[in-house]
Parts: structure tokens; C-alpha cells; sequence
């Protein structure tokens, strides 16, 4: 399998180009832990939302993926009215699936809408925003750079 690295430079500016192309008015945003997280925390910063918040799914076990998707850990939202969800890639669209079945049932008023960085065009699901087609395995530089 392909691999390549995805360094923080281009992070920065895909995540730049990514608030660009977001025209949803959120009052939170919901991070897939662990992908999405440091999504989250610049995207608090630039919206200046303090409403972040975290969810755990497990897909994968390092690149191999598992045959059902755990969903862990589901924040308080009671207060909000829309939500964006973010994770690094949706690529099968199994945890986003998965994330949305539970999040409707424990929340169905309020509005969840989500971006990534990657997807892929096989995804059960898209997201509603998103900058680049995946080909390959990607390693990015939160997971790279401190080994």
C-alpha cells in the first residue's frame, strides 16, 4: 500500500482552505478522536468557540480495519443547536455512520453537519465538506513527527 506523509505546513493550509469552503453557522464542534482532534482545537480557536468537545470510535487496529466501529464516550450536547463534526478522513464511512446513528438517536434536534481533510469516493458517506480524495495510506504528522 501507498503511503505518504502529510506534514503540518500543508495541514495549516488545508485547514485554512477547509474554513473556507464551511458556510454552516455551528455553536460546537465535535472532534473523532483521535484524527479529528487537533482539527478541533485550531478550528475552536479560529471560530472562537469554546464548545469542543471529543468522541471515541475505534475502526481501525494500526492500518487494519475491524469489522464493526465502537463508539465511546459521547459528549454532552443538550445545549447546542448545530454541531460540526470533524475527523481527519472518512474513509470507508463506517464511523461517521456509526457517530450519526448514535448522535441522532441521543440528540434528533440537533443539526450535525461534518469535515475533512481526506475522503474517500468508495465512503458510505460524504462529508459536507472536504479538500482531498484519498489514494493512499496517509501519515500524518501528529502521528509521525514525535517518533
Amino acid at each position: 500500500m501507498k503511503r505518504i506523509y502529510y506534514s503540518y505546513d500543508t495541514f495549516r493550509e488545508d485547514l485554512i482552505l477547509l474554513t473556507q469552503k464551511i458556510d454552516f453557522e455551528f455553536d460546537a464542534i465535535l472532534a473523532i478522536a483521535r484524527g479529528g482532534l487537533t482539527m478541533a482545537h485550531l478550528l475552536g480557536e479560529h471560530y472562537d468557540i469554546r464548545e469542543v468537545y471529543a468522541v471515541n470510535t475505534i475502526g481501525y487496529d494500526d492500518t487494519k480495519k475491524r469489522d464493526s466501529i465502537e463508539v465511546f464516550n459521547l459528549p454532552d450536547l443538550k445545549g447546542a443547536r448545530s454541531v460540526l463534526i470533524v475527523d481527519d478522513i472518512v474513509d470507508s464511512g463506517d464511523t461517521m455512520v456509526a457517530l450519526l446513528e448514535k448522535l441522532h438517536t441521543r440528540y434528533p434536534d440537533v443539526t450535525f453537519k461534518a469535515a475533512s481533510l481526506f475522503y474517500k469516493k468508495s465512503a458510505k458517506i460524504m462529508p459536507d465538506w472536504s479538500i482531498k480524495e484519498a489514494n493512499a495510506w496517509i501519515d500524518f504528522f501528529w502521528t509521525e513527527d514525535l517518533r
